[in-house]
């Protein structure tokens, strides 16, 4: 009974653990991404 709380226990954590990972990458891809291009959208914008 052990063995198989501490497997749940396991793959609990696994899965938040995968979940946090992904909210991550996904918001440090969006600031990588969002940032230079609102600069460049800033700066054709005082072209105009």
């Amino acid at each position: 009974m052990v063995r198989f709380v501490d497997d749940l226990a396991g793959a609990i954590y696994d899965i938040i653990k995968f979940i946090i990972q992904s909210v991550g990458y996904l918001l440090a891809g969006g600031i990588i991404v969002a940032i230079p291009m609102y600069l460049i959208v800033w700066l054709f914008g005082l072209f105009q």
